[in-house]
This record gives structure tokens, C-alpha cells and sequence, in this order.
């Protein structure tokens, strides 16, 4: 069986000139983090602006990332009830575990001061993107 790379598949553009090798430029993370669970190698679908920024913040917070939920197909965005828009079925998201006070604080300086202005917090984790599609300046709880 012919193998078929993910980000073919998923931006048929066929301007292969914009796939740099990321994961050669990310200190902290590897694409395989940011896989959506029902397809290998979609971290690849990642917006590499936005992989830039989150390491950047990861060595700002001086603390591990470790991300939860990264690219999302839409297969896993209905089985996760995520939101119809999700950002992450974009790319453009990235959801990082955290319950302690301390290390949430060190996070959400860190992203703020990389550039991130869309910030989520919910009890287990800090949801962070830069969709340009939604307002900036932003920062919400989850019930």
C-alpha cells in the first residue's frame, strides 16, 4: 500500500515550498503531540506560526507543556463535543494540562508574552490559539 503524507492530504494545495521540516525548529515539542488521536502524523496540520509561539512560551514558563489536544479531525472534534468552529480542526489550537495554581500562572504568563491574546481555562487544562477567524483579546473559563 502507497503511503500518502498527511499534510497532503489534508492541504492539496500541492505548494509543497511552505513544508519546512517544524520539527527541527521546535525546542520543546514534537508533532506527535499535537496528532489527533484518529490519524497518525496529523500534527503536521499544525499552523507553524502558532507552533513557533507555543515554544516560545514553553521556554518563557520555564515548566513542561504537556499538550492534551492538539490537531483535531472532525471525526474526533464530534466524539470530544467539541465546538462546530474548533480551532483546533484548524490547527490553530492547542489544549495544555494543568491543575496546579502555580504552574497555570507561569502558562498563562508565558503565552500572554509570546503573542497568544485567546486563552481558555478550565480546571484540568488552558486552552490557547491564534485563529484569526475569532476576536482577539479574549480570555474565558470553562464551566
Amino acid at each position: 500500500m502507497e503511503q500518502v503524507s498527511v499534510w497532503f492530504v489534508l492541504d492539496a494545495c500541492n505548494d509543497f515550498s511552505k513544508y519546512v521540516n517544524w520539527q527541527d525548529t521546535m525546542k520543546y515539542f514534537k508533532l506527535s503531540e499535537f496528532d489527533s488521536p484518529d490519524m497518525v502524523g496529523s500534527g503536521e496540520a499544525m499552523d507553524k506560526e502558532f507552533l513557533s509561539r507555543l515554544d516560545q512560551a514553553r521556554s518563557l514558563a520555564d515548566t513542561s507543556f504537556r499538550i492534551t489536544s492538539g490537531y483535531r479531525t472532525e471525526a474526533h472534534n464530534l466524539k470530544v463535543k467539541g465546538v462546530s468552529n474548533s480551532s483546533h480542526k484548524k490547527g490553530y489550537a492547542a489544549d495544555i494540562a494543568c491543575t496546579d495554581s502555580v504552574k497555570r500562572h507561569k502558562i498563562i504568563t508565558s503565552l500572554l508574552k509570546a503573542g497568544f491574546t485567546r486563552i481558555g481555562i478550565a480546571k484540568t487544562f488552558i486552552h490557547v490559539d491564534n485563529d484569526p477567524s475569532k476576536p482577539a483579546n479574549v480570555t474565558w473559563v470553562y464551566g
